[in-house]
């Protein structure tokens, strides 16, 4: 049973095409399983839609939401979609996020960290001139949002746990131990983390998160899923094979999704 619970659409200003295409993507990659999770809005700021290029307008927010409960209709008996969304995190503003979604039926909530210290992960000069303790400094914040997120409450799945060495391959070389400790706080919460294939469109190459977490998540009894972030048709379900041989060389034996926000079991 192949399934996607990572994808993205034209709303949030930098993926390309409507809902409809990556449902049809999906249908055309042999999927039972899409997960419609489009970049939340910005809640925390008055204006409609201050980030046009990163998150989608509030406006539009109960409009997405419409149209993917319309295509599951539409859709069921061809394949199964599952309103998601991936919600960025600031603990300063948890509760307005919270409060956002609790109207709304969701099946599950990604939970992304996506700025660190006021700066885009992604952001390549953020290492520009750092030294190795500031660096480290760098990497301890990202994971101590992680680790907040987690126990939030908020959130079935944490996105793309080491994705801030999408630009910086380097990071995963910063020795802390902070991602042993995120890794407890996160089996603690139960809460799933994704492996996503997107990293493979970044510098860093491969999957977020790496074998070596991957290892130490199974470890700790954490669950995994699967999601592409696909941000255009063509990648959804992308090295889903792939990705489920890995699981199992590593020593999974399943994978999960959710519906409904509970867990639904899916043998590798």
């Amino acid at each position: 049973m192949k399934f996607d619970l990572h994808t993205h659409h034209e709303r949030c200003g930098h993926a390309k095409e409507k809902i409809r295409a990556y449902i049809e993507a999906a249908i055309r990659e042999g999927l039972s399983v899409i997960g419609i999770s489009d970049h939340s809005p910005y809640f925390a700021d008055p204006k409609d839609h201050p980030w046009p290029t990163t998150t989608m307008a509030r406006s539009e927010f109960p409009a997405y939401v419409e149209e993917v409960l319309r295509l599951k209709e539409e859709y069921k008996d061809r394949i199964e979609v599952l309103l998601g969304v991936e919600s960025d995190f600031f603990p300063e503003h948890a509760e307005v996020y919270r409060k956002a979604y609790e109207r709304y039926p969701f099946d599950y909530i990604i939970g992304s960290v996506h700025q660190s210290g006021g700066v885009s992960i992604f952001n390549k000069k953020r290492w520009n001139g750092l030294s190795e303790a500031q660096k480290r400094e760098q990497k301890d914040e990202y994971y101590r949002l992680i680790r907040l997120s987690a126990q939030s409450g908020m959130f079935q799945i944490l996105g793309h746990i080491d994705a801030m060495k999408g630009f910086y391959p380097a990071f995963s070389d910063i020795r802390t131990e902070a991602v042993e400790e995120t890794l407890k706080i996160i089996a603690d919460s139960g809460v799933a983390i994704e492996v996503n294939t997107s990293g493979k469109t970044k510098t860093c190459g491969g999957w977020y998160p790496s074998d070596d977490i991957l290892e130490r998540a199974l470890h700790y009894g954490i669950e995994v899923t699967f999601g592409s972030d696909a941000h255009i048709p063509d990648r959804v379900g992308d090295e889903w094979d792939l990705v489920s041989r890995r699981l199992k060389e590593i020593g999974y034996t399943h994978w999960v999704f959710f519906r409904r926000k509970r867990k639904q079991i899916v043998p590798l």
